[in-house]
């Protein structure tokens, strides 16, 4: 795993790449709202900051592997569930009896007020008397924020399967609209300019496609070896361009910068 020096300008934040099968290989994304500052009117996976309640100790009660992950990655998990939570009103947990959450999680006026921090994810969570799951997320992608932007962010990219028994539904204040979508599609629909979709979502679109199911595509990713992806700027002849590390798993990236700002 790449080692990156801890700047405080650039924020924790994790992602969900959700998958299902049926009736083709599926990813969920969401599209944005068009008055969000960050990366409006774009089809993106969801995900946002890691809060300070994703972090709280009271967790360890509330959560399978709590124990297995250390406090930054279970830190991350749970903002991540949180986030798909609150922008598609899937949660990956299961009663604490071991009973799957069924398909009628919480009301939408529930999750906005997780959104809005007037409500604590955890308590939701109590009251649904359920218990996250970490071990259902595994570890995609690890992208930071080059400095030439305004904001800065340390995403981390989870690929998930999704639950059966469950819907996704937009929240209509970030997210306007929730889609379950073939990673192949969404490559398309951004080359034909159908789609907005941002630099580092089309790159690990990408990655994704190489996947021919959930499984495989699980699978891919646990047998990657984990490299921190901070993209650089080079002075080219043809003019300014994004790159990435060679053994990040995208292949050569020379991205012309006009394409990505």
């Amino acid at each position: 795993m790449t080692e990156i020096a801890p700047d405080a300008d650039i924020k924790p934040a994790a992602t969900i790449l959700l998958l299902r099968d049926d009736p083709a290989f599926e990813v969920l994304m969401v599209k944005r709202h068009h008055q969000i500052d960050f990366a409006s009117g774009a089809l993106v996976f969801p995900g946002g900051k890691s809060h300070a309640g994703d972090h709280d100790p009271a967790w360890a009660e509330h959560t399978l592997g709590h124990v297995d992950f250390d406090a930054d990655q279970r830190g991350l998990r749970i903002a991540a569930i949180r986030e798909v939570f609150e922008e598609a009103g899937i949660l990956l947990a299961s009663h604490t009896d071991g009973s799957p959450m069924g398909d009628q999680i919480a009301p939408m006026d529930v999750r906005q007020a997780v959104d809005r921090g007037e409500l604590a994810f955890l308590d939701v969570v109590k009251d649904l008397d359920a218990k996250l799951d970490l071990h259902a997320l595994t570890i995609f992608a690890r992208w930071i924020t080059p400095p030439l932007t305004p904001k800065r962010f340390d995403t981390w990219f989870y690929a998930a399967l999704a639950p059966a028994d469950q819907l996704a539904a937009c929240d209509g204040r970030e997210t306007v609209d929730a889609e379950w979508i073939e990673p192949g599609e969404v490559l398309r629909l951004a080359q034909a300019g159908e789609r907005k979709v941002i630099f580092p979502t089309r790159m690990n679109v990408q990655l994704l496609a190489e996947a021919n199911s959930a499984a495989d595509c699980m699978a891919r990713a646990q047998g990657r070896t984990l490299v921190t992806v901070l993209p650089k700027i080079e002075e080219r002849p043809e003019g300014r361009v994004l790159t990435l590390p060679a053994d990040a798993g995208y292949g050569i990236v020379a991205e012309p910068l006009a394409n990505v700002m």
